[in-house]
């Protein structure tokens, strides 16, 4: 099994995010690929004419699965994007897809940039964990640990130790999935894979990095020349997870 992995699409009514998210549809387009896992911060501002322009452009033969980020607003992202009455509470979805589950996660706190999975959400994630044996990815917007990146450490998922208490009755979980970090990553959290995708709109910078200094009057950390670019992740016959970044030309 192959899926893409993409995140922090951040659309926001502007041709540059959309030309951005095209390009990378426009390459996942010829790939046959199983799955599209997109990680959070699909709107910029959780405007409806974002979610439906997100929509349009999220298409692929194969199955996509989205969750939200701090940027998402549940209520439109429920309605615009999903074909879900509005609502409030947490968007938290689970699918099957060739044997393999899927668990999508909310860990966004409404009106804030840091994450937090409610008690509701890992109650859900549990009985959902419980319900078979076959490989299952978790993914979420906010990483459960700091990855060297100041910008979004200060802002990560807290409450990490509940989460951690719930992978580890389930043994069938292969990787866990985010964003929000705006660079590909990867690192361990409880004994899992985590993946971070990249970021499609822009690229963070680590501190050793030019141009990490910079205040937000003149961008901040983050890189908006380089090219989006995404993960594949090649789930192996044992288990294992091989991934893959790559960059899209515009």
């Amino acid at each position: 099994m192959i899926i893409a992995h993409l995140s922090d699409l951040h659309l926001d009514d502007d041709p540059r995010a959309e030309d951005r998210v095209a390009a990378v549809l426009g390459y996942l387009a010829d790939l046959a690929v199983d799955a599209v896992v997109v990680t959070g911060d699909i709107a910029d501002h959780g405007a409806p004419s974002e979610y439906a322009r997100a929509a349009e452009l999220l298409k692929h033969p194969a199955p996509v699965l989205v969750c939200p980020g701090n940027h998402d607003v549940r209520a439109e992202f429920r309605a615009g994007l999903l074909g879900l009455p509005a609502s409030d509470d947490p968007i938290d979805l689970a699918q099957e897809v060739g044997g393999v589950l899927f668990a999508m996660c909310d860990s966004t706190i409404p009106g804030r940039g840091a994450g937090f999975l409610a008690d509701s959400s890992l109650a859900w994630l549990d009985e959902t964990l419980s319900g078979g044996d076959g490989p299952a990815f978790v993914a979420f917007h906010h990483p459960p640990v700091e990855v060297g990146v100041p910008l979004v450490d200060a802002i990560r998922q807290s409450g990490e130790d509940r989460l951690a208490s719930v992978l580890n009755r389930h043994p069938r979980v292969v990787a866990l999935l985010a964003g929000h970090v705006h660079t590909g990553a990867s690192t361990m959290f409880a004994g899992v894979p985590l993946r971070i995708a990249p970021g499609v709109v822009s690229q963070s910078l680590l501190p050793v990095e030019p141009g990490a200094d910079r205040g937000w009057d003149e961008g901040g950390p983050l890189d908006y020349e380089r090219p989006p670019s995404l993960l594949l992740h090649v789930l192996h016959d044992d288990g294992r997870v091989t991934s893959h970044q790559r960059i899209v030309p515009l």
